[in-house]
């Protein structure tokens, strides 16, 4: 089935987050190492991201580095290090060929120096592209993101900023890591589990949540089409009746 020429455009989910699971799975049904597979997976990352963009995805958030990662071995910890920097240099001119904004979320202070400089400068070059927001979150956990929103706010309190009483969503909202982004329509997660491992928890409140037993490094703008495809087959009631939409 083509799912590309079946999907309607005026049914896009605005914000689609993915969770990249499998690398070390597919390495291993290779017989190769853990960080082969992470390597494979840049190429994933690439179909993923020129995808939306043909589609007109307006923002696509990747789960590339979570806080838990660091208990990783170290030496595939240093190879994802590297590979962030590397694949920064290499996707510079498909995110300026696709008009596409480059951001990240998460404990950033927490990476090193070299993938801090080449992050920033990246994000800098593309600051004023207007098509698609990537988003990607590194050293990102959503507990962390909830603490940190419930520090800044009670600080604000504290000093007078924020009148307790009228504390709602848009000032959650306004607080969060992602507080330019609108909130996920759409959770895609590879390799089979089906779980949310501490991933834009507030955000995804209201996200439809499509698993596939496709490896990261195997998924292609086909396996994200048929994604999307699903999604807008999906009824989205927000709490009312069918008869209400």
């Amino acid at each position: 089935m083509d799912f590309k020429s079946n999907i309607i455009v005026e049914r896009l989910p605005k914000h689609i987050a993915i969770i990249m699971d499998g690398n070390g799975r597919w390495a291993k049904n290779q017989g190769l190492m853990r960080v082969r597979g992470h390597e494979k997976g840049t190429k994933a990352v690439r179909e993923t991201v020129e995808g939306c963009a043909e589609l007109g995805v307006e923002n696509l958030t990747l789960y590339a580095f979570s806080t838990e990662n660091w208990k990783r071995p170290k030496l595939e910890v240093q190879t994802l290090m590297k590979l962030l920097v590397s694949s920064l240099k290499e996707e510079i001119k498909t995110l300026q060929d696709n008009k596409i904004k480059l951001q990240a979320i998460g404990c950033i202070a927490n990476l090193p120096p070299k993938a801090r400089k080449e992050l920033k400068e990246v994000i800098d070059k593309t600051a004023h592209n207007d098509h698609m927001t990537l988003t990607l979150a590194l050293s990102y956990g959503s507990r962390e993101e909830l603490i940190h929103v419930v520090k800044e706010i009670s600080e604000k309190v504290k000093n007078n900023i924020i009148d307790s009483e009228t504390i709602d969503e848009s000032t959650i909202n306004k607080h969060l890591y992602t507080q330019n982004l609108p909130d996920v329509d759409m959770m895609i997660r590879t390799s089979g589990e089906q779980r949310i491992s501490n991933f834009l928890l507030w955000q995804m409140a209201y996200a439809e949540l499509y698993f596939t037993d496709v490896l990261w490094p195997d998924f292609r703008k086909e396996n994200l089409f048929e994604a999307i495809y699903e999604y807008q087959k999906r009824e989205r009631r927000f709490g009312k009746t069918s008869e209400q939409l």
